[in-house]
């Protein structure tokens, strides 16, 4: 291979990568000028034995032309990663292309780092380097003693063939990707991230650095905070300047401590931090919680300290909360942390809480104080450098103690990660999120990321799609969260409503019905009723089969406490299987009366009725309860994709890749290019012919069979709108001559082009959009064509990979959905038709992440067919087409280019 054909060093196949312990590493494709790091790596970290299973034979140390053609790689052919931790390699991965479309993969990992999934990791990047490269299968021969890494393979989800022969395992498997690899992956990411987590909400040590004797200072409010909250663990003073902090000795250095530090608590000046990141990793701390600011937050200064601090973080395998940050809390008994600035521990409780404003986390612990909530755990991550909501849920997943996950979203690092992970969590435990610069998309000073292009009704969808209960405000999310962590979840819209006020029923019923809820029962109580005619009301509503969750509503009469109610409210909301909710005495959270004992110490307990300020705002939050019920039974979780039969990616791939290499500066698709790559997903293009004499357009019209129309093409519309003409049923010669002298006085054949095409059956008119979005991924839109739709914005969204649920539910959610089944009498379309095409297009776009947007702009939907009549596509060069879903990585630094 000649210089010219060898490819650039792919810094795209950079990236941090978590262990399988949750520690941080780097991977990188090999360089030649990691000689000495190669031979350092071998002669003095890897066994013989290790040495023996990679080559088969004593091989103690590396030759010069060894360590040469280890290192001297052509990133195409041969292709080498390397993964290093305090700037040493700790292990190796490589494969050669032994003949077209096939490369034999070997590893080989420093000893005292085996078993932490490095091998796995490797294979992940291999594979992806390996398909950008037009690798298809992978062979490696392996000692049959060797079942750790003959385990790897099989692990990794591959279908794995094996022959035996002359002593060696010979392995091949194709490296297309599968669900049951993604899957896998998917596992193995989320061990690794929920690892991670785990030992900052459960350190054994907190090392405080920044410790001060000085009174309001941030130093002394972490150690105060730690004591008065009765942590179980140990805490360390480091001040370099005292020998004493409170009352506990101080040391000059965290490599001073004597014992094991797992977590550090940083509160030192932002320049100071670096120096704290090396004395911690001397020290092997665990994981870092930066409450210092002077970073990405303050401008360009900032942000390179901020990426400095994360990149020489990682380096040396810490994660890192904040820097920014207000802290952790965890409430749990045998831990009992408060390493945060907030000067009173929650209480606890099932929700878990993830925020990102230091100022706004302050503000929610004391409005969880105020409502009586509970919290299990607590994270403010500030400019969220490194940890993340993403990281957050694969540990609340799992975590037995938190039942609800509540989330204030300032901006989303990876919303395709998000998004994935979210949908999987939400099938076992609700999330709640409030999501700030939901219509401006704007992204605060601070937060590594890019603003995401996709109209914020896609984001909508997203979260839609994951299961996700999104609210507009902070008590919105205490209203929804205090309801899900103390009632079981409803089966249905049917709601009763008791109680002794009928302005105040009315208030419910209308609320109740604008929101989507069926009110099916309502029980008017006297004015001063009794405790027993209050219980005998409410058990009714419960038991009556028709209703699925009650609304009470209850004004005492002057000189009346109404704690005999408040009893029957809580004795029928804990026995009760059905959510009850109300707003009694217009109290907010959970009050004291209606509180059942929690035996795990929660301020309240399951079964406890939560109570709103307002009718209005219990039904709000029973209805979002209502929805995120509804889409737990109906989540099918099967994505539909299209059969072998259905559609060929492969030739699509081809066509697309073939264009780019002509242009690699992209461009529109030409309509036979286009016609090709949507034939490829079962979709036909309207026949139509190109024409730019008269003769042409009388010859097109003959093979169509005169039933024709002569239009402009959609280049002359697009450019020219006001000189566009189209003329319908054209039957002969004569009217073909009549058309063409008409349009071609005003557009020139020869400059814009013409068409014809047959004249289209009737229909109703729809446009089917996708785009891809750099950050955010493939999006698909749905609506009825035309400038109302455009004005109206009634178009519905879509992230794929979509289910043929998502799909119903993209044609039936449009304001203009009506006129697709039989409006005023008009005929019902084919539904069916239309729900294949929009997955089709969603399949196209998910596959093709080249095609930058596709518009189906006018397809007509009738009876029983469907006609695509108008389409372009655009294509762009992508250099690092989603492979953030096929190998695991976290996202860079501020500063540094996001993956995908």
């Amino acid at each position: 291979m000649t210089a010219q054909q060898t490819p650039p060093y792919p810094s795209h196949w950079e990236a941090d990568v978590l262990l399988r312990d949750g520690r941080t590493a780097h991977i990188r494709p090999i360089r030649s000028a990691d000689k000495d790091l190669l031979v350092d790596f071998y002669d003095h970290r890897v066994s013989d034995e290790s040495k023996y299973y990679r080559f088969f034979s004593p091989m103690p140390h590396l030759s010069a032309r060894d360590v040469a053609r280890f290192t001297e790689v052509d990133h195409k052919d041969r292709v080498a990663f390397i993964l290093t931790l305090r700037g040493r390699m700790i292990a190796v991965g490589r494969y050669d292309v032994v003949k077209p479309g096939e490369a034999e993969v070997a590893f080989l990992v420093e000893d005292d780092y085996q078993g932490r999934g490095i091998a796995q990791i490797l294979l992940e990047h291999l594979a992806q380097a390996g398909r950008e490269r037009g690798v298809t299968k992978f062979t490696a021969d392996v000692l049959p003693d060797n079942g750790r890494m003959i385990q790897t393979f099989r692990d990794a989800g591959y279908k794995v063939a094996s022959v035996y022969e002359d002593g060696v395992i010979s392995l091949q498997f194709s490296i297309d990707v599968t669900d049951t690899a993604v899957g896998r992956l998917a596992l193995r990411e989320h061990e690794a991230e929920a690892a991670s987590i785990h030992r900052f909400f459960n350190p054994r040590s907190v090392a405080v650095i920044g410790a001060s004797r000085r009174q309001e200072t941030v130093g002394q409010a972490l150690v105060r905070n730690l004591v008065i909250g009765d942590f179980t663990g140990r805490v360390y003073m480091v001040n370099p300047s005292s020998t004493a902090v409170s009352g506990m000795p101080a040391y000059k250095s965290v490599q001073d401590i004597p014992d094991d530090v797992d977590v550090a608590i940083v509160a030192v000046p932002a320049d100071a931090v670096q120096d704290v990141v090396l004395d911690c990793a001397a020290k092997g701390v665990h994981g870092l919680v930066v409450i210092s600011s002077g970073f990405a937050e303050t401008g360009e200064e900032g942000r390179q300290r901020q990426r400095r601090l994360v990149n020489l973080s990682r380096s040396y395998g810490l994660r890192l909360i904040g820097p920014n940050a207000l802290g952790v809390i965890n409430t749990d008994p045998q831990v009992k942390i408060n390493a945060s600035l907030a000067p009173t521990m929650p209480p606890r409780g099932r929700a878990g809480f993830f925020c990102q404003s230091g100022a706004l986390g302050s503000a929610i612990l004391e409005k969880v104080n105020n409502r009586g909530l509970g919290l299990s755990t607590f994270v403010s991550a500030g400019n969220r450098a490194d940890v993340s909501g993403n990281d957050l849920l694969q540990y609340w997943e799992e975590d037995a103690s938190t039942e609800v996950v509540m989330m204030y979203l300032e901006s989303i690092g990876n919303p395709r990660k998000f998004s994935r992970i979210a949908r999987r969590v939400s099938q076992r435990k609700p999330i709640v999120a409030v999501r700030s610069g939901r219509t401006t998309q704007g992204v605060p000073m601070g937060h590594a990321v890019r603003k995401i292009s996709a109209p914020p009704a896609a984001v909508d969808a997203m979260f839609r799609q994951a299961g996700i209960i999104q609210v507009d405000t902070l008590d919105e999310m205490f209203d929804v969260a205090q309801l899900l962590a103390h009632q079981p979840l409803p089966r249905g819209r049917r709601v009763a409503i008791v109680g002794n006020s009928d302005a105040l029923g009315l208030l419910a019923a209308d609320a109740a019905v604008s929101v989507g809820l069926q009110v099916n029962k309502q029980v008017p109580l006297p004015t001063e009723p009794s405790a027993e005619d209050f219980e005998d009301a409410l058990d009714a509503a419960i038991d009556d089969p028709e209703v699925d969750a009650v609304i009470s509503v209850y004004i005492p009469p002057l000189n009346v406490s109404g704690e005999e109610i408040a009893n029957v409210l809580a004795a029928v909301g804990e026995q009760s299987d059905k959510p009850l909710v109300t707003s009694f005495l217009g109290a907010e959270g959970v009050p004291e009366l209606l509180r059942v004992p929690d035996v795990a110490g929660s301020t309240a307990g399951r079964g406890s009725v939560p109570s709103y300020s307002s009718v209005e705002s219990a039904v709000r939050a029973l209805a979002k309860v209502v929805e995120y019920a509804v889409w737990l039974r109906s989540a099918d979780g099967e994505t539909p994709w299209l059969s072998a039969d259905e559609c060929d990616p492969r030739t699509a791939r081809k066509i697309v890749t073939d264009v780019l290499a002509a242009r690699p500066s992209g461009g529109d698709l030409s309509r036979e290019d286009l016609t090709m790559v949507l034939a490829a997903y079962g979709i036909k293009l309207w026949n139509t012919h190109k024409v730019t004499t008269l003769d042409e357009a009388i010859s097109a019209a003959e093979d169509l069979g005169w039933d024709v129309v002569l239009k402009a093409t959609i280049e002359s519309v697009r450019e020219r709108p006001d000189q566009a003409h189209v003329v319908r049923n054209i039957d002969d010669v004569d009217e073909m001559t009549e058309a063409w002298e008409l349009i071609t006085s005003r557009i020139s054949p020869e400059t814009g082009g013409l068409t014809v095409q047959r004249t289209a059956p009737p229909g109703v008119p729809v446009a089917i959009r996708s785009m891809e979005d750099p950050l955010f991924g493939p999006v698909v839109s749905f609506g009825i064509a035309g400038p109302i739709t455009e004005l109206l914005a009634d178009r519905a969204y879509r992230i794929p990979p979509l289910s043929k649920r998502d799909a119903a539910s993209m044609v039936r959610e449009i304001k203009a959905a009506p006129m697709l089944f039989g409006y005023r009498g008009g005929d019902m379309v084919d539904v069916d038709e239309i729900e294949r095409l929009v997955l089709k297009v969603a399949q196209l776009q998910n596959d093709l992440p080249q095609i930058s947007s596709l518009d189906l702009s006018l397809v007509l939907v009738g009876l029983e067919y469907s006609a695509v009549l108008t389409a372009n596509a655009r294509v762009d060069l992508v250099a690092d087409p989603r492979s953030d879903w096929f190998v695991r990585r976290l996202n860079p630094a501020v500063g540094d280019t996001l993956p995908g």
